[in-house]
């Protein structure tokens, strides 16, 4: 599943987006999610607003993410 659909009524650049892209599909492997609909979207938004805080590298995206995931489990 590509982060894509949670981006539509954001503005980032293509590069932010890929970036984006690649730290979604990480955090959805790192947590075993396939098909958990809200899973991806809580990975999606909290990635979101990272990104919109100025975070630009995938890793400490999807590293980010997962934290604050894994605190609320």
């Amino acid at each position: 599943m590509p982060i894509t659909r949670f981006l539509e009524r954001e503005n980032f650049d293509a590069e932010t987006r890929r970036i984006l892209g690649v730290a979604f599909e990480a955090a959805r492997v790192a947590l075993r999610t396939d098909s958990d609909a809200y899973i991806n979207e809580a990975i999606a938004k909290k990635m979101i607003d990272f990104a919109k805080a100025g975070e630009r590298s995938p890793d400490l995206l999807c590293e980010r993410v997962l934290n604050v995931i894994r605190m609320h489990m």
